[in-house]
């Protein structure tokens, strides 16, 4: 598959997660590929691991809320390979606390990394591809959070939701440059680690306030991979999709089209 042959994309938040598989999986399609995240080595396993299997990556580390990172990258995007087709906007900060018990400065930090970093990543990619006349595709990560009341994740669930009309907005502002822009919404994953199985069984504890049985209530019988989530954002990323933008494809095993006192599989 090489739908996106000669082309650059950045990932932010590129970790081993949903981020890595997206970063992996547009190098399959072809695309040369910058992986950032806060942690040095966690941008550099991906990137490694692109070019393990045959592709072209570069890593970078850095604060997505930070203009200079996002500088650094799309000069360094520049430079090696003339500019940048692709941006995912997926950096993110993981915190479920809730309403009554979410300290006002982790708050603050999750809004920050979700909607600062896109904004920064976006504008900074967007004009370099506006001074080019280069045409492409900006894709921020969303997830059924952002579409549903989740109590126990008050920051995750309000930043993703602000992403939401952030995508409308800057897919509006860009449409006239030929910069689409889009969502992509993802659930919960299939985790590796047992432990983070056994929290999504609905296994009610002290560390878990708020159960949910995400096996259970899910109408398709098992959750989504992170490679499953691989092929919409290709498509997103490619010329493929170039009457979408403003809008959002949602991979996430039929989770927000149930409706809610529906039991599966009873």
């Amino acid at each position: 598959m090489t739908r996106l042959q000669e082309r650059t994309a950045v990932v932010t938040g590129a970790s081993a997660n949903i981020g890595g598989a997206l970063a992996r999986g547009l190098a399959a399609a072809g695309a040369r590929v910058i992986c950032t995240d806060l942690v040095a080595e966690v941008a550099e396993a991906t990137a490694a691991a692109i070019r393990r299997e045959g592709g072209e990556a570069l890593s970078v580390a850095g604060d997505v809320t930070d203009p200079a990172h996002a500088t650094e990258v799309v000069d360094l995007a520049t430079e090696r390979w003339g500019g940048i087709d692709v941006l995912v906007n997926n950096a993110m900060v993981f915190n479920h606390k809730g309403l009554l018990t979410m300290p006002i400065d982790e708050y603050r930090q999750q809004l920050d990394v979700c909607l600062t970093g896109a904004l920064v990543f976006t504008r900074a990619v967007a004009e370099s591809m506006i001074a080019a006349g280069r045409p492409g595709s900006i894709i921020n990560v969303l997830s059924t959070a952002a579409w549903q009341g989740q109590p126990g994740n008050i920051g995750y669930s309000t930043a993703k939701s602000g992403l939401v009309n952030f995508t409308r907005s800057a897919a509006m502002e860009l449409a006239e440059h030929g910069i689409r822009v889009n969502g992509f919404t993802p659930t919960v994953t299939q985790p590796s680690d047992p432990a983070v199985e056994v929290l999504l069984r609905g296994v009610a504890s002290k560390e878990n306030a708020y159960p949910n049985d995400f096996y259970g209530l899910m109408p398709l019988s098992s959750l989504p991979t992170t490679d499953d989530y691989v092929p919409a954002v290709v498509f997103l990323a490619s010329d493929d999709s170039r009457m979408i933008t403003g809008s959002n494809i949602t991979v996430d095993a039929g989770a927000t089209a149930k409706y809610w006192p529906w039991i599966p599989r009873r």
